[in-house]
C-alpha cells in the first residue's frame, strides 16, 4: 500500500504530470479522468415522485479508476480535491467524495485558475468546503436535461423515427436555425439603385461620393427609371463642398477573451470550430512541457463569462508593451473591463499565465493549432494594456442643385494597441474604412469625373456561422460558455443541421423535430423561457433559490404539455 501522503485528485491525467513537477513528493496525486458516475444510461434514473431524486451509477469502465483512486487514497486522511473550477468540476468532486468517504476523511476543495508554481501554491494553501451551491446547479442542469431528453424522445420515435432524441438546449440552438431559415424562405427581394459621383479636387487623390439626399429627404431610387431621371436632373449641375467635419475619434482596445469571444474569434480568424478552439486551449491550460520535465500551464481557465484580471497580470503586460513599443504606447494605471450582467465571477478572464512566455519563446513546443490559439490569446491580452488608438475621419457634405452628396475617409493618426492586435471586427471596419480624402476647403466646386448608376436587391438574412450561432446564444442567455461546442456538435452529430459553406442549414429531419416541439412544447423551445432557466441555474448556485421548487415548476408546465 502506498504510504498514505495526501491525496489531491484531478480530472486529467495531463494535470497529474504538471502537477507532480510543483507539489513534489509530499502529494500523492491521481485523476478521476473525467465524470465517474453519471445518470444510467438505459432508463431516466431521476424519481419524479420522491423529490426529483437523481439515482447515479458508476459510469460503464470507470470501476478501475476508482479502484486507482481507493489505492492512491490509502488510509490518507486529507484528500484534496481539484477538477477544473466550474459546475462540472464541482459534480466530480463530490461523486469523487462520495466514492472515497470514510468517518476519519476530511475532504477540501482547490480550484486551480492557472497551473504555474504560484497558481498552484496559492490554490493548494487556501482550500475550500465543498460547494453545495454549485453542485446543486449542476446537478438541476442534468436532471433538466434528463427530464427532457427521456420524456421528448419517445414521442419523437412514434411521431417521426426511432432513435431519434430532443435536448433541452440543442432545440432551441435548432429551432434559432430553422427560424432564420424559415426567414430566408419567405424573403423577396427588392430591387434598389445607388448613385456614386467619382470627383476630385485640386489636389490629389480623387474619390467618390454617394448620393444620400433630395430636397434634405433622404433618397429612394426603387428602379433604372427613377435613377436615369435623377441623372438626367444632375447633368451640368456644378458639385460644390457644403461642409467639411473633421474629429478624431479613439478606440479603446477589447477586453481580454471570454470563452464565446474566444470561440467566436477563433472561428473566424483561425478557421477552428468551436470543438475544437476548447480543446486546444484545454491543452494550453492543463500544461506544455517548456522543457525536459517542466510542465507549465500557458493560460488561465477556459471557461469563463468573466473579463476581470489580476492586478498583477496586468502590470506585468504594462511593463512588457514598455520594453517592446516604447513609452508612447504604455498606459500610466492597468485597465480593468466592466462585466456584463452578474456573470460567475469566480474566474478571471482567459490570459496569458505570464505575458513574458511570448508567442516567439514558446513556439517550439507547440503544435501549430496550439500555436496559433495561444499568439491569439496573448496579443489579445496585452493589447488591452496598451494606450487608445487615434483615428482621424473626416466627412463631406457635397451639394448639387437640390441633391446632397456624402463622402467620407479616415487615416490612423495613431495605431495605439491596433499596432498589436486588431479583432476581426476591427480588421472587416478597417478594410471598409473609405481612402483619406483629398484637402479641400468649403464651397470649393469639384471636377466631376463621372456618375455611376448601380442596381442592387436587398439580401435575405444570412444563415448563422459557427461564430454567429454562439453569438446569438450567448447574446440570448442561453446555454453557457462550456455547452456551446457540444450544442454545436450535438444538432450536427443528429443530423438536424448541416454546414453548407460553413453556414448552418436545417435538414428535413430537423424541420420536422423543430416543428413537432414548437407546437407541442412551446416553452421548452422558447428563446426566452430557456434563458430564464439558465439564470435560475445561476441564482441556484448563488443561493438566491431552490433547487426543488424550479424542477417542481417546470415539470408541472411540462408535464400538461406531456399528457396533452
Amino acid at each position: 500500500m502506498m504510504e498514505s501522503k495526501p491525496l489531491v485528485v484531478v480530472e486529467s491525467p495531463t494535470k497529474v504530470r504538471t502537477l507532480k513537477k510543483y507539489l513534489g513528493n509530499r502529494f500523492n496525486i491521481a485523476a478521476t479522468v473525467g465524470h465517474i458516475r453519471d445518470l444510467p444510461e438505459k432508463e431516466m434514473g431521476i424519481d419524479l415522485e420522491k423529490g426529483f431524486t437523481p439515482k447515479y451509477r458508476t459510469i460503464p469502465g470507470k470501476q478501475k479508476v476508482i479502484a486507482t483512486l481507493k489505492q492512491a487514497a490509502g488510509d490518507a486522511t486529507e484528500i484534496f480535491l481539484a477538477p477544473d473550477p466550474d459546475r462540472e468540476g464541482e459534480a466530480i468532486a463530490w461523486h469523487t467524495a462520495e466514492v472515497l468517504k470514510n468517518k476519519d476523511r476530511k475532504f477540501h476543495r482547490v480550484l486551480f485558475h492557472e497551473l504555474t508554481r504560484e497558481g498552484i501554491q496559492t490554490a493548494m494553501a487556501s482550500p475550500q468546503p465543498l460547494n453545495r451551491d454549485k453542485y446543486e446547479a449542476q446537478q438541476t442542469r442534468r436532471i433538466l436535461d434528463r427530464i427532457v431528453g427521456y420524456q421528448i424522445s419517445p414521442l419523437l420515435w412514434r411521431k417521426v423515427k426511432s432513435g431519434l432524441s430532443a435536448g433541452r438546449v440543442q432545440s432551441v440552438a435548432l429551432r434559432i436555425i430553422c427560424d432564420r431559415e424559415r426567414a430566408i424562405q419567405a424573403f423577396r427581394p427588392e430591387e434598389y439603385w445607388s448613385i456614386t459621383a467619382h470627383l476630385e479636387g485640386d489636389t490629389p487623390p480623387p474619390f467618390s461620393a454617394k448620393l444620400i439626399k433630395k430636397n434634405d429627404k433622404k433618397i429612394k431610387i426603387p428602379n433604372q427609371t427613377s435613377a436615369d431621371a435623377v441623372l438626367r436632373e444632375l447633368t451640368g449641375i456644378d458639385m460644390r463642398v457644403r461642409e467639411i467635419q473633421k474629429k478624431t475619434v479613439r478606440r479603446n482596445p477589447f477586453p481580454p477573451f471570454t470563452t464565446s469571444k474566444l470561440q467566436q474569434e477563433a472561428i473566424r480568424k483561425l478557421r477552428f470550430s468551436a470543438k475544437k478552439t476548447m480543446l486546444v486551449a484545454q491543452q494550453l491550460y492543463e500544461g506544455i512541457e517548456l522543457g525536459p520535465g517542466e510542465p507549465v500551464g500557458l493560460i488561465t481557465y477556459m471557461r469563463t463569462d468573466s473579463t476581470r484580471i489580476a492586478n498583477e497580470a496586468a502590470e506585468e503586460a504594462i511593463k512588457l508593451v514598455g520594453e517592446r513599443f516604447g513609452t508612447e504606447y504604455t498606459i500610466e494605471k492597468p485597465r480593468f473591463f466592466k462585466n456584463r450582467k452578474k456573470v460567475q465571477d469566480a474566474h478571471e478572464a482567459i490570459r496569458p499565465t505570464s505575458v513574458f512566455y511570448t508567442p516567439e519563446t514558446v513556439a517550439r513546443h507547440l503544435t501549430r493549432e496550439q500555436l496559433d490559439l495561444y499568439t491569439l490569446i496573448w496579443k489579445r491580452f496585452v493589447a488591452s494594456q496598451m494606450k487608445q488608438a487615434l483615428i482621424d475621419q473626416t466627412s463631406l457634405s457635397i451639394k448639387a442643385g437640390l441633391y446632397q452628396f456624402q463622402a467620407s475617409g479616415s487615416t490612423v493618426k495613431f495605431a495605439g494597441f491596433m499596432a498589436l492586435y486588431m479583432s476581426i471586427d476591427d480588421e472587416l471596419e478597417s478594410e471598409k474604412k473609405d481612402a483619406p480624402l483629398p484637402e479641400l476647403s468649403e464651397q470649393m466646386v469639384l471636377k466631376l469625373i463621372q456618375l455611376e448608376p448601380k442596381q442592387h436587391f436587398t439580401l435575405p438574412p444570412p444563415r448563422y456561422s459557427e461564430a454567429s450561432l454562439v453569438k446569438e446564444l450567448e447574446e440570448n442567455g442561453i446555454g453557457r460558455p462550456s455547452t456551446y461546442a457540444n450544442i454545436l456538435s450535438t444538432i450536427r452529430d443528429k443530423q438536424y443541421v448541416n454546414l453548407v459553406k460553413g453556414y448552418f442549414k436545417p435538414s428535413e429531419l430537423g424541420f420536422i423535430v423543430n416543428d413537432l416541439l414548437t407546437v407541442n412544447f412551446p416553452d421548452v423551445v422558447d428563446v426566452e423561457f430557456t434563458a430564464k432557466m439558465e439564470d435560475d441555474l445561476d441564482r441556484i448556485e448563488a443561493s438566491e433559490r431552490d433547487s426543488q421548487e424550479i424542477l417542481r415548476q417546470f415539470y408541472q408546465s411540462f408535464k400538461k404539455e406531456l399528457d396533452s
